[in-house]
């Protein structure tokens, strides 16, 4: 809390219609001057032209259509209706559990509102004949009354009925505990906030330069503020809305622009010469073609290359599109220009994929090139001889785990530094390489070129704001042998279906893995358990077949043991929980089972479905889920948000393999916050914009940013003053990093 503010803390109970108490309330609610007031603007509006009544709500949920496809339902969205209240009831159920049922009705039918918690306060704030607004997630109950579960209820009184008659729009504000305790209801706020705005709006300053704000045609912060409490209409709403939203973007992508655009001019780059005769020769040998995507990503890169500028660019590419290969052909050309490359993957089992796969292609090419494995499992003796010839400068690819920076290793010219599923390790692992490979390079302030890679694909916008830092390159486009690998759900007592076509398949030479969600049986969750159907199946169902099992709470010792004998074709089929989700190729794997796959998340699934179907032949994956999800999968209108997501996953896996459409999907359900753990990973937590639904906004805010920085790389123009200041009070921590003005 600024001195300021201290200050003026108690200046908040001397404004009409506040007093001391309120201002306690609305301090919890962190206004504490009067211009704070003047920036909690309303979460939603009452307004007769647009809101539903109860038999629109009904109709719409009984005809839902295209819930699988297009049109994904935002799960998390609200509806306001208008309606009095007939009566209220307090029913008993369970052992001393109470709820109260409240009928309302509107002019068009009734609909019933549940409480299932703090009944006593809802009993005593409403009354049979109040008319209110109900906002919230509205279902079909079983005999197929609209019902709405904990809603938020504001009471209108005369004054507002006849407001909201007249077609005036009403602000909904949020309201703390404590404002509500307070007295403080919508009404109340709405006369104070009017009563403060004329005194106190000239105290605002504009946050955006003139010609931004004309240039988009926003209106300023002034008007912003005005239109939102007291708006004449919704356009009007939406247009301050907009304000907002692209400023809060604009100054996040000025930041994020300004990191980048430092980060090539703080450090020296290396400058390659990109015409390699061991990259042409490796491409030549190929037993494929590259595909047009390939080619153009490795034309990005190289232009990086030779830029001198150092290169920081994100590897965007589905599971099998061909990302290591592309990583391969530019170590080729660091090679060839004297520099040492190293790849870090984030576990030994993905390392020592990487190993033998880029020593299989370097094979093809019959050159003296050196690959060094450096893991913690290593014996002592190979890992002191490994980082001898990795000092001496005689390896010219390191690849490994954290045991890249982990070692007091003294790299010998390293250049080109690959991270491999990047979003598994921290920025501070990384830096630690990055700093590792500068000092072994002549001059200090060169830093190597650094290429990321993750087969997570992500949604358009998230990769805009989350590495709008980076540079990017995407992989879309499979290898033209490979076959989509075919996606079916299936219900419990059909499963024995699947088995005969498993059985079937692994007696023609194929590997199948079979995976649950645990690796115990639990006796809270009714899910199947991993070391439970081992041992069934191995005796029951396959007692013919060799059955291995795999999961998380064994050792790496024992996992990657597994894993090894998996792929040397000990076992035919392998039992597994999601431990399998990042692993390495087994070329003969082409077919999944996937139990209780209701449980599993989206990318989750489709990371799951990525270890099959790597080959020229077809691949298949059956998604497990019960018997009772037969009925949901052909009802048009699904009341319960989790069973609606389920099947949403579900239907999406059977209907595409195009990770990048999946990821879309995926946020759509979960929302941002969710997706790579991202509230864990430095995205901040926006206030206004919505990265899942505003991704116009944030193209252009970005490209704005980046012209604005292409003519005034430091913000030194007049004309950016206000961009500057905003952008060190918003940052204030990072002034020497982003070394502007």
């Amino acid at each position: 809390m600024s001195d300021n503010k201290e200050k003026n803390y108690t200046s908040l109970q001397y404004l009409k219609g506040v007093g001391p108490k309120r201002a306690e309330a609305l301090a919890s609610a962190g206004i504490l001057i009067p211009e704070d007031l003047l920036f909690y603007f309303p979460r939603a509006y009452i307004d007769r032209a647009v809101i539903s009544s109860i038999r629109q709500l009904s109709v719409s949920l009984r005809t839902e259509k295209d819930v699988f496809f297009n049109n994904i339902p935002n799960l998390k969205s609200e509806n306001t209706l208008i309606a009095r209240i007939i009566n209220i009831q307090e029913k008993q159920y369970g052992k001393n559990r109470k709820m109260l049922i409240c009928n309302i009705q509107d002019e068009t039918a009734g609909a019933k509102i549940i409480f299932w918690n703090r009944i006593e306060y809802y009993s005593r704030s409403f009354k049979e004949g109040d008319l209110v607004a109900i906002s919230g997630k509205p279902e079909l109950d079983i005999k197929g009354t609209i019902t709405f579960h904990h809603p938020e209820l504001t009471k209108l009184d005369e004054s507002e009925e006849v407001d909201f008659s007249k077609g005036i729009l009403l602000p909904i504000y949020p309201l703390t505990e404590k404002m509500k305790s307070s007295g403080i209801n919508n009404k109340a706020l709405r006369t104070i906030i009017k009563s403060v705005l004329p005194l106190y709006l000239d105290n605002i300053k504009e946050t955006l330069p003139e010609y931004i704000l004309k240039s988009n045609k926003l209106p300023s912060i002034k008007d912003t503020i005005s239109l939102l409490h007291f708006p004449e209409n919704i356009s009007q709403t939406n247009l301050a809305n907009y304000r907002l939203k692209y400023e809060e973007i604009f100054f996040y992508e000025m930041f994020v622009n300004l990191i980048k655009s430092n980060f090539k001019q703080r450090y020296s780059g290396l400058s390659f010469n990109v015409k390699s005769q061991l990259a042409r020769k490796l491409v030549d040998k190929l037993p494929f073609k590259l595909t047009d995507d390939q080619k153009k990503v490795i034309r990005e890169i190289a232009d990086d290359l030779s830029s001198g500028k150092p290169m920081n660019r994100l590897l965007q590419g589905d599971v099998g599109s061909g990302k290591t290969i592309v990583s391969l052909i530019i170590m080729l050309i660091a090679i060839e220009n004297g520099y040492q490359v190293a790849l870090m993957a984030p576990t030994e089992v993905l390392a020592e994929q990487h190993f033998r796969t880029i020593s299989k292609f370097i094979d093809l090419i019959s050159t003296d090139l050196k690959i060094i494995l450096l893991t913690s499992g290593l014996k002592a003796s190979s890992k002191k001889q490994n980082i001898s010839e990795i000092e001496a400068g005689k390896a010219n690819i390191v690849i490994g785990t954290h045991s890249l920076f982990e070692n007091e290793i003294k790299y010998k010219n390293l250049g080109f530094i690959v991270i491999d599923e990047q979003q598994r390790f921290g920025v501070a692992q990384r830096a630690n390489l990055i700093n590792m490979a500068s000092d072994s390079l002549s001059d200090s302030n060169t830093i190597p070129h650094i290429l990321v890679m993750t087969a997570t694909p992500i949604p358009r916008t998230l990769t805009m704001t989350l590495y709008g830092d980076l540079d990017v390159s995407i992989i879309r486009e499979m290898p033209k042998n490979r076959k989509p690998v075919i996606t079916k759900i299936i219900f419990e007592s059909q499963i024995n279906s699947v088995y005969d076509f498993l059985r079937e398949q692994v007696n023609n030479g194929e590997q199948a893995f079979i995976v649950y969600p645990l690796v115990e049986k639990s006796e809270k969750l009714e899910l199947k358990a991993a070391t439970e159907h081992f041992k069934y199946l191995s005796e029951k169902i396959f007692p013919e077949l060799s059955i291995g099992l795999i999961h998380g709470q064994m050792s790496w010792t024992e996992k990657e043991s597994i894993m090894l004998d998996f792929l040397e074709k000990k076992y035919q089929i392998l039992v597994s929980t999601t431990v399998i989700e990042v692993g390495i190729d087994i070329p003969d794997s082409n077919i999944m089972v996937i139990e209780n796959a209701e449980r599993f998340g989206l990318s989750q699934l489709h990371q799951l479905r990525g270890r099959i179907g790597r080959g020229d032949r077809q691949g298949y994956c059956f998604l497990v889920t019960k018997d009772n999800f037969k009925y949901q999968m052909a009802r048009k209108g699904i009341k319960e948000d989790d069973q609606l997501a389920a099947i949403i996953r579900l239907k999406t896996m059977e209907r595409t393999t195009d990770g990048f459409e999946i990821s879309e999907v995926d946020m759509k359900l979960r929302g941002p916050g969710d997706i790579l753990g991202l509230k864990q990973s430095g995205v901040p937590d926006f206030k206004y914009i919505n990265i899942v639904q505003d991704g116009d906004i944030i193209s252009k805010a970005k490209n704005q940013a980046i012209s604005i920085l292409g003519g005034d790389p430091h913000l030194r123009f007049t004309e950016n003053n206000i961009i500057k200041d905003k952008i060190l009070k918003m940052f204030k921590n990072s002034e020497n990093y982003l070394r502007i003005g």
